[in-house]
């Protein structure tokens, strides 16, 4: 079966080491991570984003939803961890699977290269990257505005 991605970019009026901070602060994941809930409860993402450090997808009572591990970190240029719900089976993952950040700042501007996946491994895997695909849509809307310092909006 052919490998299945979420591949997304969006250019944001900032520096990287703004966007870094918007994507990796407990703060600010706080306020664009709760789209992967659906409108669901509040969740921000906890780690120290060096290589082989957990990444915890917490809960408002603390609770981890979502872990995974740091598996590349260059700041403010790349950032990928894999990603397991824990309720959930661990499928095997290649280098590139999880969540990847690319960075790359031109003339005081950032692109934001997004991906996510594999999930071919996954039983329905098709609706869940079509889900994926959408919540990344909303969750990038909410990371720009973020880091262009113009808040956020629902």
């Amino acid at each position: 079966m052919p490998k299945l991605f979420v591949e997304k970019s969006v250019e944001i009026n900032a520096s990287a080491r703004r966007v870094w901070d918007v994507l990796t602060s407990r703060a600010t994941t706080a306020e664009w991570a709760s789209e992967f809930t659906a409108g669901g409860p509040a969740l921000r993402i906890e780690s120290d984003w060096l290589i082989g450090s957990p990444v915890l997808w917490k809960d408002q009572k603390e609770h981890v939803i979502v872990e995974g591990v740091v598996t590349a970190a260059q700041p403010y240029a790349l950032l990928r961890f894999t990603v397991f719900d824990v309720r959930g089976e661990r499928s095997p993952v290649s280098p590139e699977d999880g969540i990847t950040y690319k960075l790359t700042e031109r003339e005081g501007k950032t692109v934001l290269w997004i991906s996510q996946g594999d999930f071919s491994t996954m039983v329905d895997g098709g609706k869940y990257r079509d889900l994926s695909d959408d919540i990344w849509d909303r969750a990038l809307t909410r990371i720009q505005r973020l880091a262009e310092g113009r808040g956020v909006t629902k």
